[in-house]
């Protein structure tokens, strides 16, 4: 069986307990996301936390299970969070501490970056005071960065040089950039993560494949980033193993319909493989190891 480690899945999300806008629709189904995922082969997941709830609540997740794992750090639409805090420092204090006390859970920080396409959630000022702040943790800890890059290529890059020798590797998360920006952070010797959203367009297909194998990672960042019928890599992706729902209609067995989950990191790799024309499990193996050397040096394969 092809093994998969998702790099990123939003498992703090409602919606995995059927929650949606606050409101419950269907019954929590969270240890049966979880299932469906172990048995397609995934080994691991990296929980994605970009708030100091999300981090409580990931940790609280991630704590008693082998096969999870979390990031510790603040989104760039989240990074008001220092300046509501009593001081910035206090709270860069509150992240450092969250991974000293669980050293063995924390595997990268993150997710952090900048998005200049949210602005309007918090200002581009900010975003690059707080996003250049954190990375003191990267060098403290010595922790691989899970980035966060949207439309803004150089500023993103110029704090990344500034601070390069606080960095000891990190991997660009959900990427949906071009051939040149997937060059310029290969440069960087950043890997890249391709999931759903990094599929949808012509232009997207002949980027991720022209990154080396060597390079990849791979997740779903599930909820979101599903791969949708108008997707360009949408003609790669066989028919689900599992009947979906609408959530109003959802019942037990079933996927709940435009709620992405771990378990289709499978389509995402024929979408890949396709586009690539590589063996699908020669790429998926690749993709585990390139990820174990970043993220979980010390542990086996």
């Amino acid at each position: 069986m092809k093994r998969f480690i998702d790099i990123g899945a939003n498992l703090t999300d409602g919606m995995f307990r059927g929650l949606y806008r606050g409101k419950q629709v269907h019954q929590d189904d969270y240890t049966a996301v979880l299932e469906r995922a172990w048995n397609v082969g995934v080994e691991r997941i990296i929980v994605t936390a970009g708030c100091k709830q999300d981090i409580e609540e990931a940790l609280s997740l991630v704590r008693d299970n082998p096969k999870l794992y979390t990031t510790v750090g603040v989104h760039p639409t989240r990074c008001g969070e220092f300046d509501e805090a009593s001081s910035p420092n206090d709270h860069l204090n509150e992240l450092r501490n969250f991974i000293k006390e669980n050293r063995e859970k924390v595997i990268a920080l993150g997710e952090l970056g900048l998005d200049y396409d949210r602005t309007k959630f918090c200002d581009i000022d900010t975003q690059k005071k707080y996003f250049a702040l954190q990375l003191d943790l990267a060098e403290e800890f010595g922790l691989p960065l899970f980035l966060h890059s949207r439309n803004c290529a150089d500023d993103f890059v110029r704090i990344i040089s500034e601070n390069r020798s606080k960095i000891s590797g990190g991997v660009i998360h959900s990427f949906t950039g071009s051939s040149e920006e997937a060059k310029q952070y290969l440069d960087m010797g950043f890997y890249i993560g391709i999931n759903g959203c990094s599929l949808k367009t012509e232009e997207n297909l002949v980027a991720m494949a022209g990154i080396p194998t060597d390079r990849l990672m791979i997740e779903t960042d599930a909820p979101w980033c599903g791969i949708r019928n108008t997707h360009a890599g949408s003609k790669y992706v066989s028919p689900s193993r599992w009947e979906s729902k609408k959530k109003e209609r959802w019942v037990e067995g079933c996927v709940v319909k435009d709620r992405c989950e771990p378990c289709q990191i499978a389509q995402v790799l024929e979408v890949m493989a396709g586009v690539r024309g590589e063996d699908p499990e020669h790429l998926a193996e690749t993709m585990f190891q390139n990820t174990l050397k970043l993220f979980f040096p010390n542990h086996s394969s």
